[in-house]
Order: structure tokens, then C-alpha cells, then sequence
């Protein structure tokens, strides 16, 4: 079974040779890293990427992807992508497809999570599939070892957590959170203050340096005291809580952050986006 892709030809490039040279563009691109990556071993065990389209937060998303290609090539990537359609969690048990080839999902450990298969939701969700051409560029002579658990998080995220520590044990595992952060304007329903790029910019890594405290409640009380409109709560408070009920030690290096208003000029409207690396 495999669940083909639904926000090609709009988030990203359709074609496959285009969509290489677009991801190629956001590595070495104004607000990409500079480079492109190559592999050293590095330790990590996550990262947050956004999810918009590639012309937005593509550079922003490439800071992640060098940090995953430079890392150890693990058993398995856990995608926490985050439900923009339902308020529960769900997984897929297909195969993803893209413009550049299909990436396999690691159906046993998918089924031991014991989360609700809904294929429905995933078919129309793009949080995941938008993380899968970089995840497929960066390990194209690895295509066929990539494996993935698809899982969109919803409010019971804290029980995805524990299943997730109950079911991972000491498999070599990578979490790729699929999250944006603030989404400011009338479009989004949320102006605390008139535009102002310093001031957007000050509220989302306010967000993140509670994240740096590897503390889900300092998380939950940031969003509460500012009401930040953070489309990746959830999926970010899963990754907060599977670390907690670890207690693993792990330290949150903000790689870059910029908003949808560095791009376009236009911050009546604008989206944050950060990448982040847990090691």
C-alpha cells in the first residue's frame, strides 16, 4: 500500500529533477546553511523542521536536514508530523511516495505503537509528506535503507510519548518533529500587537528557549501566558515528554529561525519557522 503525495506541484516541486535542484536552492540559498551537507557521525536524536511550502520555509528546513545527514544513520526515522485535521493522534501503515522514489515505513514497530490506524487523515495531511524529499536528498545513495514511523499527533500527545519510550527501547532512533511556530494576522486569528518583525521574532524564540529547557510544562505555560499560535504544539510537547519520561539528557540548539515575512516583505500575515537540533 502506498499513500502518494498530495501537496506536490504546490508545496514543492513536482517534477523530480526540479524538486532536486529546489532543495538543492534551499541548502545553498540566502537563508539555507550555505552548503550542502556531508556525513560525519555526528550524535543526534531529533530535530524540528517546518512544514510550509519549500519557497517559504525550505532554507529554514535544510539547517535541520544537514544536521540529520551529518549524524549517524539510524534504524528508523520517527516523523511526528502535526494534525492539522482531527485533535487525535493516528498513524499510517503505507509506504510514502514522492517525486523521488517511495520510502518505506517500518511497518512492525508502526503497528507495536498501538495508535489509531487512520489512512483517511493521512491522505490529505502534508505535515509528514513535506519532510520526505529532504529526508530522501540528503540519503540518496541510502534511499533503500530509509524507513519511517508516520505518526500525526494530536491532544493525547503525552500517550504517544510513553508508547513511544515503551515501544523504541534501544532501537538507533531520529525524530524528525514536522512543526511551524507563531502564525500572526488576521488570516490566523491572532494580533497581540500591531506588525512588527522585532517583535514576532522576540515571541517565537521566547517559544524556543522554554523548548532549550527540554521542559514540556515550561512549554505549555509559555503558549499559555502568550497564547502563541504555534501549529506544532503538539507534536513538540510528544517530543518534550518522550525525552522527560526518558529522562534523557539532551541538550536544544536553535540552527536558524526566520519568518514568512523575511521572505515575502509582507509581516501583516507571516509564519515563523525554526529548525532545531536535539543531541
Amino acid at each position: 500500500m502506498i499513500r502518494r503525495p498530495v501537496v506536490a506541484g504546490m508545496f514543492y516541486e513536482e517534477n523530480s529533477e526540479a524538486l532536486i535542484e529546489q532543495i538543492k536552492e534551499c541548502f545553498l540559498g540566502k537563508f539555507g546553511p550555505g552548503k550542502l551537507p556531508d556525513g560525519n557521525g555526528n550524535k543526534l536524536r531529533a530535530v524540528i523542521a517546518p512544514h510550509a511550502g519549500y519557497n517559504f520555509s525550505g532554507s529554514c528546513a535544510a539547517w535541520s536536514y544537514r544536521e540529520i545527514a551529518e549524524a549517524e544513520f539510524p534504524e528508523v526515522f520517527v516523523i511526528l508530523g502535526t494534525n492539522h485535521q482531527s485533535p487525535a493522534s493516528s498513524v499510517s501503515l503505507k509506504d510514502f511516495e514522492t517525486p523521488l522514489g517511495v520510502v518505506k515505513n517500518d511497518v512492525e514497530l508502526t503497528k507495536k505503537l498501538g495508535v489509531e490506524v487512520d489512512e483517511v487523515v493521512h491522505a490529505n495531511e502534508h505535515s509528514i509528506e513535506v519532510q520526505l524529499p529532504f529526508l530522501q536528498f540528503v540519503f540518496r545513495e541510502k534511499s533503500e535503507k530509509l524507513k519511517i514511523v508516520p505518526i500525526l499527533v494530536g491532544e493525547d500527545n503525552k500517550i504517544v510519548a510513553k508508547r513511544l519510550v515503551e515501544v523504541i527501547g534501544k532501537k538507533r532512533v531520529v525524530f524528525i518533529v514536522s512543526a511551524d511556530f507563531t502564525h500572526y494576522g488576521i488570516h490566523y486569528g491572532y494580533i497581540p500587537f500591531k506588525p512588527d518583525k522585532i517583535k514576532l521574532r522576540e515571541l517565537d524564540l521566547g517559544a524556543v528557549k522554554a523548548i532549550q529547557k527540554i521542559d514540556s510544562f515550561a512549554f505549555e505555560n509559555y503558549l499559555d501566558e502568550t497564547q502563541a499560535t504555534i501549529c506544532g504544539k503538539s507534536v513538540i510537547l510528544c517530543l518534550l515528554k518522550f525525552f522527560e519520561l526518558k529522562k534523557e539528557k539532551v541538550r536544544a540548539e536553535l540552527l536558524e529561525y526566520y519568518s514568512s515575512g523575511d521572505i515575502s516583505g509582507d509581516y501583516t500575515n507571516s509564519v515563523g519557522y525554526a529548525a532545531i537540533a536535539f543531541r
